[in-house]
């Protein structure tokens, strides 16, 4: 299961995780997002203890949104060190193979 990020837990869970972290930016309303979603959480429970993965939802997070410069939905940032290492963007070749690879190549 993906954890849910929010802007009071972000600097904590993923800025200063010493875990490369994968973040999906979605919302409610989004038919896409619901379909990767149960892709995001299985890689969260594939990959626990070696990486963090969690959600942000745009709507009640827009602070997060804009900070990350979010236009499309869904929006896939991968976080290493605090830092953007990798975002993709829709759903082109997002699988969870595809979400545990990035994630391993970035731990």
């Amino acid at each position: 299961m993906a954890l849910q990020f929010t802007s009071e837990n972000f600097d904590a869970e993923v800025l200063q995780s010493d875990q490369p972290v994968l973040v999906d930016f979605w919302a409610e309303w989004c038919g896409p997002c619901k379909m990767i979603g149960p892709l995001v959480d299985a890689v969260g429970n594939d990959t626990e203890g070696t990486a963090k993965v969690g959600k942000v939802d745009v709507d009640s997070q827009q602070e997060l949104a804009r900070t990350y410069d979010i236009k499309s939905l869904p929006t896939i940032v991968f976080f290493k060190g605090g830092k953007v290492a990798e975002t993709m963007v829709g759903t082109m070749g997002v699988t969870a193979d595809a979400l545990k690879e990035k994630l391993a190549a970035l731990a």
